[in-house]
């Protein structure tokens, strides 16, 4: 079986509008493993682009990550700081 490499665990994140709170990610798990490919698919407004985007750590400032973690080689993105992700994400 191949290396899991980047996983993914009930992820919950949310946006603070000027109308209030808005839910765009709720409880999404998900593997991906080497050598394999993931698809991510859902309907306009599903929360693709925000779970790519907290892999990457470039959530918008008003996003609230209220649960989950993004484990990558042991490591929980969503607790690393910028320059620990910059090592991670390259130039």
């Amino acid at each position: 079986m191949a290396d899991k490499i980047l996983e993914v665990k009930n992820l919950k994140i949310s946006f603070r509008t000027q109308t209030g709170t808005l839910k765009a990610v709720r409880d999404i798990s998900f593997d991906l493993y080497r050598g394999r490919t993931l698809a991510i698919v859902g309907e306009s407004g599903s929360g693709k682009s925000v779970t790519s985007k907290a892999i990457l750590g470039i959530l918008a400032g008003n996003s609230i990550v209220e649960g989950g973690e993004i484990l990558y080689d042991g490591k929980d993105l969503l607790k690393l700081d910028e320059e620990s992700m910059h090592v991670i994400r390259g130039d």
